[in-house]
């Protein structure tokens, strides 16, 4: 079909737009609340491309599609950062370290010294940690903006209304529940503090048997603090429990932390399904692509390629879920 509309401008419906213009098609993208921004979960997100951490609590599948995450958003002008993930535990929670390479790989263990060879600024504070070295992050706040752009140089723009025609691919996230019954949201939480004593130049996960931390760079001083998930699908503020635990974690990783400057608190709740796997699902002319739970950036590109895929071939791909109403 040479008719597509795209419902949705987040990270699932720009990757599906992008990929489909990759291809030679043209489709119309429609949100009510129009260009990205603060309205949406993927404004919120940590950015991460973390397929071998993720190993930790993530089925193979997420691993396996997120592998080539971060090329496929370099070749749509995402400025991916390769520096790796650097996994620590406070000397009380080194239990949580073992349990983590256990469930992981590709990943070598560092000693004191070593991790201060990666971050100098973490000398003398911690014993042990994990390096993997071949994962990277990116901002996705300018990995939006650079897939707009790109799609409105091209002369696809993001209406805030109108009819759909032709193949509507619905990626609304989790505004989609009104056709998609078990899909549940995940809420999530986060801060951007501006700490220019600290200079960390990758990602950061500090183990906690409770709530752990992840501590992303964004350049200039400035960080992006993430923790929480809670099986909810309430869009509200961030609560002081989450800001106290998290500014605490990260205190704990640096003190200097401590006089960080608060420049954001965020939280917004993440679409997933049951497994918390992405799914493709066709009703006639509407073909569903959602559920990307938390490994939005991660899994976006493989299920916007598969959807390609579906649309210019009619190939049923992996994550079709054929046999759901």
């Amino acid at each position: 079909m040479t008719r597509i509309t795209i419902l949705g401008a987040g990270v699932m419906g720009l990757a599906i737009a992008s990929e489909l213009a990759a291809r030679g098609l043209s489709p119309r993208i429609i949100d009510p609340a129009g260009p990205p921004g603060p309205h949406g979960c993927s404004w919120w997100a940590g950015g991460m491309l973390a397929p071998w951490c993720e190993e930790e609590s993530a089925e193979p599948t997420v691993v396996r599609l997120g592998s080539d995450a971060a090329n496929w958003w370099e070749s749509m002008g995402a400025h991916v950062h390769h520096g790796g993930t650097l996994v620590l535990a406070l000397s009380r929670d080194h239990a949580e370290l073992d349990r983590f390479a256990r469930l992981t790989r590709e990943h070598r263990g560092l000693d004191g010294d070593a991790i201060a060879g990666l971050e100098p600024e973490l000398q003398g504070r911690f014993r042990r940690g994990l390096f993997f070295e071949t994962e990277s992050h990116l901002d996705p706040r300018q990995a939006l903006t650079a897939m707009a752009d790109g799609l409105a140089a091209q002369g696809i723009g993001i209406e805030t209304g109108g009819t759909p025609s032709g193949l509507t691919i619905d990626a609304r996230g989790l505004a989609a529940r009104d056709a998609l019954p078990d899909l549940r949201g995940v809420r999530g939480e986060m801060l951007a503090v501006r700490c220019p004593e600290v200079r960390l130049t990758r990602t950061i996960r500090l183990l906690h048997p409770r709530i752990p931390l992840y501590v992303v760079p964004r350049g200039d001083g400035i960080y992006m603090l993430g923790a929480t998930m809670l099986e909810s699908g309430a869009k509200t503020r961030v609560t002081a429990r989450a800001a106290i635990e998290m500014l605490s974690s990260a205190y704990a990783l640096h003190p200097a932390f401590a006089e960080a400057e608060i420049l954001e608190l965020g939280a917004d709740a993440r679409p997933a399904f049951p497994d918390n796997l992405p799914r493709l699902r066709r009703r006639g002319d509407t073909l569903f692509a959602n559920g990307l739970y938390r490994h939005g950036y991660l899994l976006a590109p493989a299920v916007a390629r598969m959807a390609a895929d579906h649309v210019l071939t009619g190939q049923i791909p992996e994550i079709m879920d054929e046999h759901h109403p």
